[in-house]
């Protein structure tokens, strides 16, 4: 079968994946071998590709959100059968989904709803997953003492479900942040009720629109300078969620508040052994929420083919840090 790999890291201008063949995925017992229709494509495989080089006489296949059909079952999956159209994250630890057909986990995938096309289905398991794990403590809801969230980075793939979802589940007003007029417009399309400038004092806004403190944000990006405005609006003994620590970071900010710091990886329960299951009951609400209408798709770039020319264009995109919403690769 036909994937894109590499084998070295690589800055972009050197743009090193291509279309190789390789042998078809081990399908183990708890797996589904999915016949790969879409690819959802994130700024961490950008990271990752200019990382982490492959084993001697390896190579590293990326993609960690897809959607597809089911073509064959282990013997120990449940709940799934040959023909399901699926969306999922796969597994960090194995190879990717920038491939014809990906083995994977059956606990981590959900059934694709009835109206819901691969190319938007493609677009919500990574922002969904990690919106909901970095937000709902108890997996199911907000902390009882949450009334505003800030989510900052509104715009970007993660923060566009976590508006959603918020809007959809709870009963919380939302404030997104971005900087530019397109990303701004995004974020109210996605739900929130006040948008505002990470570029800009964060605090001086907030009074500017009534806003003393917010209860919780959600950074996903959490730089030092994130880390102080966020010390400066959170109120004392809220709640800070991020996904993403790019460098260190001093917490001290945040102790004078006994804010509460929450991280998020979305890989964490494979990567740790534990049972993923709780991902795939997320996946099939989120799968349930876009097929009733109640989460929007994300897509706002769609690509052609599973070729080296369109996954180039597609992290030439994602490093000029202006997309919004999410890039998605029709196979």
């Amino acid at each position: 079968m036909k994937a894109l790999a590499y084998e070295r890291a690589h800055p972009l201008e050197e743009f090193a994946i291509e279309l190789v063949e390789v042998a078809e995925p081990l399908v183990r017992d708890t797996d589904v071998l999915v016949e790969v229709r879409a690819i959802g494509v994130n700024p961490g495989e950008a990271s990752i590709r200019s990382a982490r080089s492959a084993e001697p006489g390896g190579r590293v296949i990326l993609g960690w959100e897809f959607s597809g059909v089911i073509v064959e079952t282990g013997s120990a999956t449940t709940g799934f059968a040959v023909g399901d159209r699926v969306m999922g994250t796969g597994d960090v630890m194995r190879d990717g989904c920038w491939t014809q057909r990906l083995a994977v986990d059956n606990r981590i995938i959900a059934t694709i709803p009835d109206g819901l096309s691969f190319t938007d289905a493609a677009s919500l398991p990574i922002g969904a997953l990690t919106a909901w794990e970095a937000i709902f403590r108890d997996r199911s809801a907000l902390p009882p003492d949450v009334d505003r969230v800030m989510i900052i980075g509104g715009a970007g793939g993660v923060g566009s479900l976590a508006t959603q979802l918020l809007k959809t589940k709870t009963d919380a007003f939302v404030i997104s942040t971005a900087s530019r007029q397109e990303s701004r417009d995004w974020c109210r399309t996605m739900g929130a009720d006040l948008v505002i400038d990470h570029t800009a004092d964060l605090g001086d806004q907030l009074r500017q629109a009534g806003i003393a403190q917010v209860d919780m944000v959600f950074s996903t990006a959490a730089t030092a300078d994130n880390l102080n405005q966020i010390a400066s609006v959170i109120r004392p003994f809220g709640h800070v969620s991020t996904v993403d620590v790019g460098t260190p970071v001093d917490l001290a900010p945040l102790i004078g508040k006994s804010a509460s710091l929450h991280t998020e990886m979305v890989f964490n329960q494979l990567v740790n052994g534990a049972d993923p299951t709780s991902q795939g009951d997320i996946l099939e609400t989120v799968s349930n929420f876009a097929g009733s209408g109640r989460v929007r798709p994300i897509v706002t770039t769609l690509l052609a083919g599973l070729t080296a020319d369109s996954m180039k264009t597609a992290h030439t995109l994602l490093e000029s840090h202006r997309t919004v919403g999410k890039i998605v690769i029709e196979v």
